[in-house]
């Protein structure tokens, strides 16, 4: 699994720097060099939908134990980082944030079922506004926009599907079955996982059946973030001396999304993010070089928002270490001063 999702990397780092190479790559770079500084202001506008997003997922946190939004703003920061810049298949950061999670006190039920919910409602409110963009596309881009539109399609269907079977996957109580499988496997060993199991299945169940948290997650939080990111690409095409609306930055950047979650098997979504900005940018009347330079414009954000991510994240690593390892050494010195006093 490490080798193909190197070789998806290199595959897909080959396409988009053939990509910029075919449609004039010193075209694309005066773009680039013409927004200057302006590209980080557009970066630096991803707080905001990282912001919304902290939000919708501390939504879906039950417990006595429930992070605040900054600590939840740290979570996404890190989660969003290490999924788009480390060939991790969208999942690491999920591991890495579940770890922190539990460091922080919170149950792995409740921490597991956010995480699970989250990535499922994420996956709905992504088909539903890659739906919404197609109609655009459509109504608006005229007769060409029909081959477009059949195109993208092809992409939404592969998201439905996994989103299908993924929630046909849960109803059938997964974390329990698993566990239940090595218990029986072990003559016994994991039965305390089989308890832990059942109660993240029920967790998991008992948020889908709190409509007004979904309804609040869906329809305010996650609408507020996708227009937010939407935000993110509206200034960047500004700073390239491009006009487009408001509304076509909803649009590109709906179906973006779509797309690097299809490919999610893609580290960076290399390639493919390049290739749907050139598609679907086109699609809208945006010529080859802007599209392109938008993408270079979506990278240089990884760059300078996501790399203090993953620096983040390994500072937090290296402070949990620190703060064990002293108190490792507390626990060790109490222990000889209690032998010697026994002594």
């Amino acid at each position: 699994m490490k080798y193909l999702a190197r070789i998806a990397a290199l595959a897909g780092l080959a396409i988009a720097v053939w990509l910029v190479w075919h449609s004039d790559a010193r075209a694309v770079l005066a773009l680039l060099r013409t927004a200057g500084a302006g590209l980080v202001l557009a970066g630096v506008a991803h707080v905001l939908p990282m912001l919304a997003n902290a939000r919708n997922w501390q939504l879906l946190i039950r417990g006595p134990v429930r992070p605040n939004l900054f600590a939840m703003f740290r979570l996404v920061w890190i989660r969003e980082s290490i999924n788009g810049l480390l060939p991790v298949a969208r999942v690491g950061g999920e591991v890495v944030t579940f770890r922190m999670m539990r460091k922080w006190g919170i149950r792995a039920a409740p921490a597991i079922s956010s995480l699970v919910v989250d990535i499922q409602l994420t996956l709905i409110s992504q088909m539903l506004f890659a739906l919404a963009a197609i109609g655009y596309l459509i109504a608006h881009a005229g007769s060409s926009a029909w081959h477009l539109a059949a195109r993208l399609g092809g992409g939404i269907a592969v998201l439905s599907v996994l989103l299908a079977g993924f929630l046909l996957v849960q109803r059938a109580s997964p974390f329990a079955r698993v566990s239940k499988l090595f218990n029986r496997m072990t003559s016994g060993k994991f039965r305390s996982l089989v308890g832990e199991s059942v109660r993240i299945d029920r967790s998991i169940s008992e948020l889908w059946h709190q409509p007004g948290v979904i309804v609040r997650y869906l329809a305010i939080w996650q609408s507020l973030q996708c227009v937010a990111t939407a935000l993110e690409l509206w200034l960047a095409l500004h700073f390239l001396g491009n006009q487009a609306s408001f509304l076509q930055a909803v649009v590109l950047e709906s179906l973006i999304q779509a797309l690097s979650s299809v490919a999610f098997f893609v580290p960076g979504a290399l390639g493919i993010q390049e290739g749907g900005f050139l598609l679907i940018g086109t699609g809208l009347g945006l010529d080859p070089q802007t599209c392109l330079a938008l993408a270079g414009a979506r990278r240089f954000r990884d760059i300078i928002v996501f790399l203090p991510g993953l620096l983040a994240w390994q500072a937090a690593e290296w402070r949990d270490k620190w703060r064990d390892k002293r108190c490792d050494k507390r626990r060790g010195a109490e222990d000889l001063v209690a032998d010697e006093d026994g002594a």
